[in-house]
């Protein structure tokens, strides 16, 4: 997740040159600007890798493909198949089309900026975009808590299982991650949008990551990093540990079941506790990986492009794998549109021999 506060090493002379350069023009050029202030973002990314960029651009490309349709068509089957009404699938949804949306936010931007040589963002732009990329980050981790939850009462709980999680209990608590979302990022984000910017303007990531751009302040942002902090470890420990709490009661509750029964409990959640096995440890890898390791900040931003898509990427999969009744669910929708097809091709062939 990307309110982890990430290290990428100072600027070099030769950036620091670069981006006060632009700033001075740009200074000079508009008139309407103000004599000690930023007017826009360069969004360094990787524009030293040189024809490196183009296999990273395909690669990144068809990730974000796999990732629009993956979650995509878990939001349609789980809008449209009657069968899929279970309160987890409610939150499946909900989680894909954050995922979508936070990927959204910072990929198009990358794949642009490798088909451009320098690739600038307006500063209520990069604003923007650094408060919906870590608010849907945090966000996210909220609805698999939610997942959790939702885990532990189908199978420690499963004669009230209905009665309680019903659709308004389930629009709550995705109403409250969102809302969790929201007080986690406002406060860094506003802070760092209210700082002044009169001098270097070049970003030393791929995207206005918030830590990076806070390098760019003019002044002292010590009181920034507290809060940035504060509020990281809040997002994380709080969703952390509310659903190690799930886990650990679903486990004392299979331990005292049969074998039969304890599989399916286990069948149940599997999903989502892989995905929730991915999440926190790849978050944990990169956190480490950038304290202890000294890379260039080119790997450091590959590294952490591939992680904020990681889990986008993989959640489609892994519910579709090991998820008996999306599997049939597919099939399903896929059978309904393959008569729709041929009867539209047929119709196609129909008109066109008409014509001839």
């Amino acid at each position: 997740m990307e309110i982890l506060l990430f290290d990428i090493s100072p600027e070099s002379p030769r950036d620091s040159h670069l981006s006060l350069s632009i700033y001075h023009r740009s200074s000079s050029v508009n008139d309407t600007s103000e004599p000690d202030g930023v007017d826009f973002f360069i969004i360094q990314g990787l524009a030293n890798l040189g024809e490196k960029k183009l296999i990273l651009f395909v690669i990144l490309l068809l990730c974000y493909i796999v990732i629009l349709a993956g979650n995509s068509m878990i939001i349609f089957l789980a809008l449209t198949d009657p069968k899929l009404t279970s309160p987890m699938y409610f939150f499946l949804y909900n989680l894909s089309f954050v995922d979508t949306v936070y990927t959204t936010t910072t990929i198009p931007n990358m794949l642009s900026g490798f088909l451009t040589d320098v690739k600038t963002i307006s500063v209520p732009g990069c604003f923007l975009q650094m408060y919906f990329f870590v608010q849907l980050a945090v966000t996210s981790r909220a609805i698999l808590t939610a997942m959790a939850f939702d885990r532990y009462l189908a199978i420690c709980n499963p004669l009230r299982y209905t009665t309680i999680m019903t659709r308004p209990v389930r629009l709550v608590l995705v109403a409250g991650a969102w809302g969790f979302g929201i007080f986690c990022t406002l406060p860094a984000t506003t802070m760092s949008w209210q700082r002044p910017y009169c001098g270097p303007n070049v970003v030393r990531h791929g995207w206005c990551d918030l830590s990076s751009v806070r390098r760019l302040v003019c002044g002292d942002t010590s009181v920034d990093n507290v809060v940035s902090i504060s509020f990281a470890l809040v997002a994380l420990l709080t969703t952390g540990v509310l659903i190690l709490t799930s886990y650990i009661l679903i486990g004392v509750s299979i331990s005292r079941m049969g074998v039969v029964q304890r599989l399916k409990a286990f069948g149940t959640c599997a999903a989502h506790l892989t995905v929730v096995s991915i999440s926190y440890s790849s978050a944990s890898f990169v956190y480490i990986s950038y304290r202890v390791g000294n890379f260039s900040p080119e790997v450091r931003i590959i590294v952490s492009v591939l992680y904020s898509a990681l889990t986008p990427f993989l959640n489609p999969m892994i519910y579709s794998l090991r998820n008996k009744e999306l599997q049939e669910s597919i099939r399903r929708t896929l059978n309904r549109l393959r008569p729709a097809a041929v009867s539209a091709t047929r119709n196609v062939n129909t008109v066109s021999l008409k014509r001839n």
